[in-house]
Order: structure tokens, then sequence, then C-alpha cells
């Protein structure tokens, strides 16, 4: 047996009683998937057989099952088709190209036959969803093997998945194969596809791929060949010798992808923990240059990330040239490589970024983009300063860099479009507003909360967030749990008013006034917004010294410890919500102050700075 099946078998047993114990009011499905494709490059079409051991961890009677054919949306009249149609600022990438598809540029995915334990099952087709009613219920703690057939062709490459993709690479292979939909404490998740956001179930998956010999493959999971990960080998007996059989286990992932190309180049990095990193793309004027510098700068990534976010779990992971853009899978990402080596880099980090926030920590990215997309988009900010700071990559150290995603985030708040954090991510009325929701308003979130907690809290909350919750499917209150374990504060208003609403913080310097001829002042606040926040107001003397003074709204029940950058603190009463006013004074004259400013640092967000500084 190949030392990855072992490990394969290791995880399968390991891992199961880790998921079902470690969160004890919180189950999770399991799945183990067996598939094999025969792939026809001349038509751009696979016939496949699956086979799929599905464990019923939840306390419910199943009574039937949901698959996802994400293939089927693209095809005319589809409701990701209808969906673009009819959006005020439809993605480019999409627009009305899939109304344009001819037969034999639509994708689809067709079930032939379905069985239960070897029993038929009736089943029926419902766009991008398969809709199949058990013969029998699935008890609590049961499992089931449900066996398949399907026939499958590859859509022109719109949007993540294809052939043809606008740099020229032959197949970018996601979302390919019937995948059974997540059920969990809120019951099916079988949402069609319109083209945004997925969620899985854990599993395990063994794919092999048979394809002509010319192509190389890249993909999640470790290949089980003699050969490097990218070479195949031929089929025994040697029947076919125009065809290479890839096989690649995948311990513990919720998805697979794979490319495959015959102009591939393939390069490989062992890092010093053994951890192999793959390259592939297609040498050229455009991307061999940036391509070959991309390992050391991605070596060096990880070494940041695996410190500062959790260590990587598994043993490889594949930048691979394909797809209409950058998408994220387990062990693995297609970014489209025809980039200036900042571009390249940047979209490599993003992606990366990915494993830790939707790979490793399995939200339902459908109903929790922003703690996917937001908070990769924070993290890649921070990976991206190190390395211009390591003089790896080019470009200004930003003190603040995520000060330009406030800005975003502010500059968007003043067009009306703005919706909740808890719409559906389907249901967003513009491309603009969800954009701005899962991409901005989770990385603020993230900031904010370091603002909120401090720095070695906040440095703890996602330590133990990894810790906690890799290989589970955690949801927005989960994650404040955690930050309130770390920091002994109460965090659920700052989960309602960030996630739930739209009313957002502001605050102002209302008045600095002499309260009398004894030397002492008194300065006003006023609570503009609705939204409370902890405030650090700075006091700046005529003499260049700085004053610190710490208000905490009454509901944080508490206050975050002194931070580094502030060597004269004050920690003065807290601040009740529903009063709009406050003021304190300083036993100083004046005329003794420069100025006095709310949050000076920015580090908080506000819709308006203008009203934030007095000065004299």
């Amino acid at each position: 047996m190949p030392v990855p099946a072992l490990r394969l078998l290791f995880l399968a047993c390991s891992c199961v009683p880790a998921l079902l114990f470690a969160q004890p009011d919180r189950w999770q499905q399991r799945a183990a998937y067996r598939m094999e494709i025969d792939f026809d490059v001349r038509n751009h079409q696979y016939a496949g057989t699956q086979e799929l051991t599905y464990f019923n961890q939840s306390p419910d009677t199943l009574d039937k099952v949901f698959y996802h054919l994400y293939f089927n949306a693209f095809q005319p009249g589809s409701q990701m088709d209808l969906r673009n149609l009819n959006l005020p600022d439809a993605d480019d990438r999409v627009a009305d190209r899939i109304s344009k598809l001819t037969p034999e540029e639509i994708g689809y995915i067709h079930v032939n036959t379905l069985q239960r334990d070897g029993r038929d099952l009736a089943f029926e087709e419902v766009g991008t969803i398969l809709e199949v009613r058990l013969d029998e219920p699935l008890l609590p703690g049961d499992s089931t093997v449900f066996s398949m057939t399907w026939d499958a062709q590859v859509p022109l490459q719109i949007r993540r998945s294809g052939r043809d993709n606008a740099e020229g690479i032959d197949y970018s292979m996601a979302q390919w194969y019937p995948k059974m939909a997540e059920y969990d404490y809120q019951g099916w998740h079988a949402n069609p596809y319109i083209g945004r956001e997925f969620y899985g179930i854990w599993g395990d998956f063994d794919v092999t791929i048979n394809i002509p010999r010319d192509y190389v493959v890249a993909a999640t999971g470790y290949l089980q060949n003699p050969e490097i990960i990218g070479y195949g080998y031929a089929p025994e007996p040697a029947s076919r010798p125009d065809i290479l059989s890839y096989r690649f286990l995948a311990p513990n992932v919720h998805d697979f992808v794979w490319a495959a190309d015959p102009d591939y180049t393939h390069r490989t990095l062992e890092r010093t923990n053994g951890t192999t990193l793959n390259f592939f793309y297609q040498p050229g004027a455009e991307t061999t240059e940036n391509w070959e510098k991309l390992p050391a700068i991605m070596d060096a990534a990880f070494d940041y990330i695996n410190q500062h976010y959790g260590a990587y779990p598994y043993e490889q992971y594949s930048f691979i040239q394909g797809g209409d853009g950058g998408m994220e899978y387990p062990m693995a990402t297609l970014i489209t490589g025809q980039r200036n080596l900042s571009s390249l880099v940047g979209v490599s980090v993003h992606e990366l970024m990915h494993t830790w926030y939707q790979m490793l920590m399995g939200t339902n990215e459908a109903l929790y983009a922003w703690m996917d997309e937001g908070f990769t988009s924070w993290a890649s900010s921070e990976v991206m300063n190190h390395l211009r700071r390591e003089g790896l990559l080019e470009g200004e150290v930003a003190d603040n860099p995520h000060a330009r995603t406030f800005a975003s985030l502010r500059g968007f708040r003043q067009t009306g479009l703005q919706e909740p954090l808890t719409v559906h991510a389907d249901h967003f009325a513009t491309n603009s507003a969800y954009s701005v929701a899962s991409y901005v308003n989770g990385s603020v979130f993230l900031e904010q909360l370091r603002y909120i907690i401090g720095e070695d809290a906040f440095t703890c909350t996602l330590q133990r967030y990894y810790h906690d919750w890799r290989f589970k499917h955690p949801n927005p209150n989960d994650f404040v749990r955690i930050a309130e374990k770390c920091s002994g504060l109460e965090l659920d208003w700052y989960r309602e008013y960030w996630v739930n609403g739209t009313d957002y913080p502001d605050y102002a310097v209302a008045d600095v006034e002499d309260v009398d001829s004894s030397g002492t002042t008194r300065i006003d606040l006023k609570r503009v917004g609705r939204m409370p926040m902890p405030l650090e107001v700075t006091v700046t003397l005529k003499d260049g010294s700085e004053k610190y003074y710490y208000i905490a709204p009454q509901i944080l029940r508490g206050e975050k410890p002194r931070p580094d950058y502030a060597a004269d603190w004050t920690v003065l009463a807290d601040w009740g919500w529903t009063n709009p006013n406050y003021s304190f004074t300083l036993e100083m004259d004046k005329q003794t102050i420069q100025s006095v400013e709310i949050n000076a640092r920015g580090r908080m967000y506000e819709d308006d700075l203008d009203n934030n500084r007095w000065e004299d």
C-alpha cells in the first residue's frame, strides 16, 4: 500500500472520533468518495463512476439526499444565466455569455444510474441539483453506500471551471463531479449554483483520472504513482498505450480540483519541514520569469502563515495556472498566470490563505462569506506587507496595511447599496454589495476586533480558532466566543451590530473647553453613529508629548490592556451606549493642549473622520 494511502487510512480512523466528540453540541456529516473518469479530449466529455460512503453522524433520520450538479449552470436559461442577465452589475466574466453557448460549448452533468447499497434509487435532475428520495430512511449513526454513473461535458471557460481559458489552459476542472450537498444543524443546503459560494462535507477522496498521455495533470491530493506529481503511469495491463491514469488520494478535505494541459511546466520546492510546493504553468514571455521567482517567495509566505495562523496540515500544495482569476480549493488553487510579479504573488497569497479560512475552517460560505473572503483578505494584507518588509517583494511597507480597506468600505457606504452580512451570498441585490460585504466588511471586522481586544488577545483568538475549529464548520458565534475566551470581554454586541445591520460607528470631538480658572479642561465627545465602540482619545500637548485616554462601552464588561504604543494610558469611566454624549476633565490648562483626536491610529472604522479632531 502506498504511503499516502496508509496516511488516508490513518486519518479516516483517527479523525472521526475527534470530529464526533471535540464539539459535543455540533455533529457533522462525513463522506468517502471513490471516483474514476474516462476523459474524451476530442469532445470535451467524460464518463464517471462514483462510490460514495455517506456517514449520517447527525441525530436526525434522513429520508432524502441532494447532490450538486454544478456544470448544469452553464446552459442558456439556467438560474446562473438568468441571474447574471438581470443583475445591474453582472460579473464581466459571465454577463450574457452563458446565454450564447452552443450545444457543443455548454456544460452538463447527467446522472445515468444511482443505487444505494445495490438497490436502484429514483432521482430527479432539477437544474444544478439532483433530488433523491431514499427507499428507506437513513438512521442516526448509520452509513450507506451510494453508487452512481454519470456523463458530463466540460463547458467553455466562463466562471471558475471549464475548457480553453483566456490563457490557453485546456481544462480547469473545479465543481466537476456530482457532490453530495451538506446537511448540518441548519438542515440541508441544496442551493442552486448561480456562481458564488460553496459548502461541502468533510471526507476522503480517491480519484482516478484516465486521460491521453500527452496531458500533465495537477490536482488536490497525493498522486499514487512512483513518479513525481504531474506524471502518470500506464494502466496494467497496457491495453491503452495512449492513456495515462492518475490516481490521487486526498484525506480529510471537502472538495477536489484538478487541471490538465499538455504544455504545463512543473516545478517543485521542498520546504525544510517536508511540505512539497508544486507550480504548474505554461511557459512563455508573460509567465516564465515570474513563475520561476514564485517558489522562493511562497516558501517565505508559508513560514509566516504557519507561525501566525496555524501549521499547514497537509504534505503538498499546488499553484496551478488555470481558471478565470483566482479560486481556492483543498491543497491547490487555480490562478490566471499572465501577471506581473506583484500581482502573481498577491493572487497566490490570497488563494493560499483560503487554506486556513475555508479549506480548514470550513464555514458555510453562502451564509458567512465574510468569514471566508474577509478573513482571507485581512490575512493576505498582513502577509504581503511582511513580504515587502523582508525585501522579497517591491513596494512600500505600510504602517497600517488595512487603511485602504477601511477607506473602501467608507466610500461604498455612501452609495446606499450596502446590505447586512446576514444576506445569503446568492441573494445580494448587486455584485458590488456582495463583494464589499464578503471581502471588505470581513477584513475590517478582524482588524477592528484587534483594536477592541488588544494585540495579545487577538493573537490568541486566531491561534485558538485554528486549534479548536480546523476540520469543522464554524459560524460567526463560534469565532466570537473564541475571542471572548481569549480577551475576557463580552463581544456579542460587536457581532450583532457589524453582522446583522448596517449602522456603523461614528464619533466626534464636540468641544474642548476650560472649566474654570483652576486649569481644568473639559473634553466633550459625541456618539454620532448608532454603533457603540471603545474609544482611544489621544491628547497631544504643545511640548509634543502624547496622552491616551481609553473609554470602554459599558457592554464590553471590561477593557483591553494598555497597548505598547501608548506609554501614557489612562482608563476612564465606561460609556453607556444609550447616552449619545460623554465628557471627561483633564487636570491641565487648555492652553497646553495642541490637539484632541479620536481614533488617531485609524484602527476603528468610522463613517466620518472629519469630526474626530480638535486642534488649537
